[in-house]
């Protein structure tokens, strides 16, 4: 399971980090009027929002289920997360694009007072970024072996802190290679081409963030290999003959629900009840007797439910066991 502050070490850092750098960043845009510095920070100010936006989808979803939301809050996560991609697309890239072409356009008109002093800060924005990517790649890692397939069912806020601290060393980058050039050629129009490319990553970076977010709202399904495995652990089971129908859709980061039809084959517990010689003694007690054998039958009408009902539970406890990701379990008998 995922701890209630889970991403949150993540997204307080990043956030701390883009408000210091938002704020030098735009002094300095002010102060030498370079394209690529104004990107960079439009960058650090729609990051540092979107920050804020993952902060309060963390603490949204930790709420506990309740009557409105009998399986918790957790999807709020992916909706902030969602909200925060936008944010990215249409502040961070939209603005900077915008800005950038207009200045590579009217290049003779403005022309940047760059200094060494500005690429010292994004130098020192480079590190800053490069600190808080490694907090965010650390806790997705925890105590997994390095790899690929660990971004596969990542938390999304994890993953948009990760992409955004990624984007943003890129970014530095492109500043810093646009804002050398210009220093040491006098020409601006390197200025202008670096804030291009820090906002075609930043919209780049969007729809990666949209698209992974998307798929947990509209109902992320569990992989179709672990899917197998629960059907076959269900199938197992001497009263569950078939299943199906199986069902499954994320509640939470790292958190299923899954449903599950199956055909239902009751001899075992009928076994279980002969077993005890719970009926042997009873029938014993009222074979002579027509009305107390009535009243047998009603009484195994009601004990039949509570069997069913109990080896259900059972089920459903054991396959929540087994199967980490899978957080709630509903089996319903054709």
């Amino acid at each position: 399971m995922v701890s209630d502050v889970h991403g949150k070490t993540s997204v307080i850092a990043a956030l701390a980090g883009n408000t210091f750098l938002a704020i030098i960043k735009t002094t300095l845009a002010v102060v030498t009027g370079s394209v690529s510095m104004f990107a960079e920070s439009v960058h650090s100010i729609a990051d540092t929002l979107n920050q804020s936006l993952l902060l309060i989808g963390i603490h949204r979803s930790k709420k506990p289920a309740d009557t409105a939301r009998g399986y918790g809050y957790g999807i709020e996560r992916f909706f902030w997360s969602l909200i925060s991609a936008c944010g990215v697309l249409f502040i961070g890239s939209g603005i900077t694009v915008f800005h950038s072409i207009s200045s590579l356009l009217h290049a003779d008109e403005v022309v940047p007072t760059l200094s060494v002093v500005s690429i010292a800060v994004l130098l020192v924005a480079l590190v800053i970024e490069a600190i808080t990517l490694w907090i965010a790649i650390k806790e997705v890692k925890g105590k997994q072996p390095f790899s690929k397939e660990m971004f596969d069912d990542a938390d999304p806020v994890l993953l948009a802190i990760i992409y955004e601290d990624g984007v943003a060393v890129l970014g530095v980058l492109f500043a810093l290679i646009a804002q050398w050039m210009t220093y040491i050629t006098g020409n601006p129009i390197f200025d202008a081409f670096g804030g291009i490319a820090v906002g075609i990553i930043l919209g780049i970076l969007a729809v990666l963030l949209i698209i992974k977010n998307h798929q947990y709202i509209i109902g992320k399904s569990l992989s179709e290999d672990i899917t197998e495995e629960i059907v076959k652990a269900l199938e197992k089971d001497e009263c569950i003959e078939l299943v199906t129908e199986f069902k499954s859709v994320a509640v939470d980061t790292q958190k299923y629900r899954i449903f599950a039809s199956v055909e239902w084959n009751g001899s075992p517990l009928y076994e279980d009840i002969y077993d005890d010689g719970d009926l042997q003694e009873e029938f014993d007690e009222i074979k002579e007797s027509f009305p107390e054998f009535t009243k047998l039958i009603f009484k195994m009408t009601d004990r039949i439910p509570r069997l069913v009902g109990n080896r259900i539970k059972i089920i459903e406890k054991e396959i929540i066991e087994k199967f980490p990701l899978v957080a709630y379990v509903d089996i319903e008998i054709n």
